[in-house]
């Protein structure tokens, strides 16, 4: 029953909540900083050589087929590829993909705000950020490149799929695919130095954690999809994680976007598997329509982006708005401090006088709560959580209840 956990759902939520309290009191995110970013900025710093080197090869060609690749491969482009690969009839890959994705965004940006290791210095290195999410991107630490990990994961993954999907045992089909994916993998890692954005040691790093993370994956996958679909306690036990998870991330060095893309893509997660646990049987059954098959041509394809498009960014403006009032609400019902950074501008003033210390005092329940050194909690979090937990859930239930309402 989902009122009920079971012992390893309680054990593992319950393992969570003491790392959260053990690292908070004896200050592990400093101690092991400490240990890590001297020894990495060592290798960032006589890495830059090899970077100048490297971007002596400069030219508009090689800047915008690298730029390019990055777009490809980054957080921004999946966000919108994958409800497309969902609409296609791949939903096993597609939900597969999202959660992988997000474990990867949590397990690298968990590490690059623990070791808060630099970037290569620029100059004498030639950065090149000619998006707004590469921007974004060179204001996190570095080590490991992102780029890097997601594109061993989740294009290990998609050749894991088609070969799995195909049952294509060919060797020479299997060494093809592995040859792609290195190639590709090459390209993004020599992108990157050559771009700017990462030093050697940051690629290695990627790398070694993608293929390990990969590997894993590989082994609890199905476990996983069996537990979205038919396990006990699915929404509650996804929920109260998914909450757990936003407060077991370290704090960094100084303030990056790392954590906000963290949250993004957690409450991606919980939409995700409360959506499909929901309509599975519905809507993401294996014998659901696949793309270029009678059931689901090509025009109907075309019209389930034309109409789920629309939708799941209204959701997403909805959801925003909602959670805007409603996650206020409720830190003012359980008496917490709040501030918005961004979000809500009436909550972006600095308290000052009898204020102040009226959250001195309350900030000690929030930091029993929360474990937290802050002693204001930053409203946008929660915001930035559910509306995009109300988007991935548009993508996997509403839209596809709209599709099936015009017959797409």
């Amino acid at each position: 029953m989902e009122s009920v956990l079971a012992a390893w759902q309680v054990a593992t939520l319950g393992w969570i909540v003491s790392w959260i309290m053990i690292s908070s009191c004896l200050n592990v995110t400093q101690k092991l900083r400490s240990l890590l970013q001297p020894w990495v900025t060592h290798y960032v710093i006589i890495g830059t050589p090899f970077i100048l080197q490297i971007q002596k090869y400069q030219h508009k060609f090689l800047d915008s087929l690298f730029s390019g690749l990055s777009c490809v491969v980054s957080v921004p482009f999946y966000t919108g590829f994958l409800p497309l690969v969902f609409w296609s009839g791949h939903v096993k890959l597609a939900r597969h993909m999202t959660l992988l994705m997000a474990f990867c965004d949590y397990l690298g940006n968990t590490i690059k705000d623990t070791v808060s290791a630099p970037r290569p210095s620029c100059p004498p290195v030639r950065r090149v950020t000619a998006t707004k999410d590469e921007k974004e991107n060179a204001l996190e630490y570095g080590l490991p490149s992102s780029h890097t990990l997601n594109t061993v994961c989740l294009a290990g993954y998609l050749l894991h799929y088609v070969l799995s999907y195909s049952q294509n045992n060919y060797a020479v089909t299997q060494f093809a695919g592995v040859a792609l994916l290195c190639l590709l993998v090459g390209l993004i890692a020599v992108g990157r130095i050559y771009l700017g954005m990462h030093s050697l040691v940051d690629i290695i790093a990627g790398l070694a954690l993608g293929l390990a993370v990969l590997a894993f994956w590989l082994t609890v996958h199905e476990y996983v999809d069996n537990f979205i679909i038919s396990g006990q306690n699915v929404l509650s036990f996804w929920s109260a994680l998914s909450f757990l998870l936003l407060f077991a991330y370290p704090t960094p060095e100084l303030p990056t976007p790392s954590f906000e893309f963290h949250t993004a893509f957690n409450g991606v997660a919980l939409g995700i598997v409360a959506g499909v646990h929901l309509t599975y049987y519905q809507f993401h059954h294996e014998a659901a329509p696949l793309i270029f098959s009678p059931q689901l041509s090509i025009p109907a394809f075309v019209g389930r982006i034309l109409v789920g498009m629309p939708t799941i960014l209204l959701v997403k403006f909805c959801s925003k708005a909602l959670a805007k009032w409603i996650v206020p609400v409720i830190s003012n019902t359980l008496g917490i401090p709040i501030k918005s950074t961004s979000y809500i501008p009436m909550l972006n003033a600095p308290v000052k006088g009898k204020e102040s210390d009226k959250i001195k005092q309350s900030s000690y329940a929030q930091k029993l709560f929360f474990f937290s050194g802050q002693d204001i909690f930053d409203v946008d979090t929660g915001i930035r959580f559910l509306q995009y937990a109300g988007l991935a859930w548009s993508v996997v239930d509403l839209a596809p209840s709209v599709f099936a309402h015009l017959r797409l």
